[in-house]
């Protein structure tokens, strides 16, 4: 691998591991990129569902469990629609924790590669 100075650096297994390492991360940082968006959707449209049962003044309301609705009384869906909101804040809240780790790891590697390679090795997205 040529340098900018000229002189070459020999890339060992290690430094083949790493890279391949940092590439794998790294498509796991877009995967979870697009997971956190939906998750986020999902999220906004459990507060949408909350504050339409809110103005509700039915007894009885239309529930989509799968492809079907289903009729249930108003204090059922409320539990059930609570119980959604708090299990979708913990996956978002565990997808941003597994996204930081991977940034910290991408971070280090990025110190590694970028202290053996310098210039040599471009590890940032365009």
């Amino acid at each position: 691998m040529q340098q900018g100075d000229g002189t070459e650096a020999q890339v060992t297994w290690e430094d083949q591991q790493n890279i391949n390492r940092f590439g794998r991360l790294n498509n796991r940082l877009h995967e979870l990129q697009d997971e956190i968006k939906l998750a986020k959707e999902a999220n906004e449209n459990l507060d949408d569902a909350g504050n339409e049962l809110i103005l509700s003044d039915e007894d009885v309301v239309r529930f989509q469990i799968g492809e079907v609705f289903a009729h249930m009384p108003r204090d059922d869906v409320e539990t059930r629609l609570e119980q959604m909101k708090e299990d979708a804040a913990k996956k978002l809240e565990r997808l941003e924790e597994e996204k930081e780790s991977i940034l910290a790891q991408m971070a280090e590697l990025k110190k590694i590669l970028y202290g053996k390679f310098k210039d040599a090795i471009n590890l940032e997205e365009d």
